[in-house]
């Protein structure tokens, strides 16, 4: 589109296309008027368009270009769309919009699509990196690589022997670490396994083969130094400045700690964040009830801003063998995968958010995962009568990742080696 118009304007646009108009006054002159267009209303009745009006940001008529004359006036700005295709505004449903930052300012490993083009990428970052800094980085995959087998401390070594070196799976899930980041973090032949994640270790030496998956990577990652608060600005933004120009008005970003809400708001209070954001956050944890305690946050900053959700992550994912079956994994026998939280800890916060009126949703991938999680609701909604809830009937707040055309249930995906990983849709 090459009209002159800002780009809070056009996002108000798409974003209010897909719901009931407002009924306004005719006589009510507006501020904009897009005529000449392609507009895709999502509306059975009428599904395309030639014009739309605005006022006050908001969408006041959707139409034909000669009904669309009677909300002009003398200050009434025509914009010509010469035909152009307007369509809603679209929304990331479920992103980890400073993570997303952190792999621009650090090392980007998408689109990786061989083993030799991943250990290329990190070669040439090791060449730019001075002797003994971490180099770290994320969003690399091994489903397409041939064979699509999880890269190994070794394969580091062999380019990055002088620096530790710390990458995390597209997923988020697992990660790759050298032989010196895993020497930092004192992990070894007989280091065990932490609640709710995995060291792999070689069947036959029984030595750690790098890979570290769900809450085993905490083990490297709490040695890595910690960015400033500045550099988690900068990441914040160069995430949301990313979405943005992925054509996204709202992101769902579906996790984050307090030190991340207060530069969210900073953010905010300093007009840097140029689209709509719902925010969820972590849980079980002192952050989730400081949370609870202070309640939602709705439609701060003109309606850009909304906090009443927890997340709660369940258990890992399908591609690392984390997600939690009812049965073994076909390409594994050995491991049924893990919950990555106690369920006597997510009763009591499950009962304090039917309380408060807060949301919750749920990273819950295996079939097992599933039906634990599913029951913990149901014991909630049984242990909080609907007079002691601030929503009486609320909806079942499950947000399962199962739910995505590519998280299909476990019990049906059991293999590594499926086509398509199990989470690479729903965290990119």
């Amino acid at each position: 589109m090459k009209a002159q118009i800002s780009h809070s304007t056009l996002r108000s646009i798409l974003l209010f296309l897909s719901f009931s108009l407002q009924a306004v006054n005719a006589a009510e002159h507006a501020d904009f008027i897009f005529v000449n267009g392609n507009i895709y209303t999502v509306n059975e009745r009428e599904r395309h368009a030639e014009a739309v009006a605005v006022k006050d940001q908001r969408i006041v008529f959707v139409g034909s270009n000669e009904d669309a004359k009677n909300f002009r006036g003398n200050e009434t700005r025509i914009v010509d769309l010469g035909g152009k295709t307007v369509v809603p505004g679209l929304t990331d449903s479920h992103c980890h919009i400073f993570e997303i930052g952190e792999r621009e300012m650090n090392l980007n490993l998408e689109g990786t699509n061989t083993r030799e083009d991943f250990l290329a990428k990190v070669k040439t970052r090791v060449t730019q990196t001075s002797p003994g800094k971490w180099i770290t980085g994320r969003g690399w995959i091994e489903t397409f690589w041939k064979p699509p087998q999880f890269p190994t401390q070794q394969d580091l070594d062999a380019i990055a022997p002088d620096n530790p070196v710390f990458l995390t799976r597209a997923d988020g899930h697992a990660a790759i670490a050298n032989s010196s980041a895993l020497k930092i973090a004192k992990i070894g032949k007989k280091t065990p396994n932490p609640f709710g994640g995995e060291i792999l270790k070689d069947n036959s030496t029984g030595e750690p083969t790098g890979m570290l998956l769900d809450r085993a990577q905490d083990l490297v990652a709490k040695n890595i130094p910690k960015p400033t608060e500045a550099e988690r600005e900068q990441a914040f933004l160069l995430g949301v400045n990313r979405e943005i120009k992925l054509g996204w008005c709202e992101i769902q970003n579906a996790g984050s700690y307090a030190d991340d809400i207060k530069i969210i708001r900073k953010c905010f209070n300093g007009g840097k964040v140029k689209l709509r954001f719902i925010n969820a956050v972590y849980g079980p944890g002192e952050d989730a009830q400081r949370f609870l305690k202070e309640g939602a946050a709705i439609n701060d900053y003109d309606h850009h801003f909304t906090q009443r959700t927890l997340k709660v992550i369940f258990d890992g994912a399908l591609g690392s063998r984390g997600a939690a079956l009812l049965k073994p994994y076909s390409d594994a026998p050995e491991t049924s995968g893990y919950l990555t939280e106690k369920p006597e800890e997510l009763k009591p916060m499950f009962e304090e958010a039917l309380r408060r009126g807060i949301q919750v949703e749920t990273h819950a991938i295996g079939d097992r995962a599933n039906r634990v999680i599913l029951d913990l609701y149901q014991q909630a909604f049984n242990a909080v009568p609907p007079g002691e809830r601030k929503i009486r009937e609320p909806p079942l707040a499950r947000r399962t990742r199962a739910d995505c055309r590519s998280c299909r249930p476990a019990a049906v995906r059991q293999t590594r080696r499926d086509p398509v990983d199990a989470t690479v849709a729903c965290d990119q």
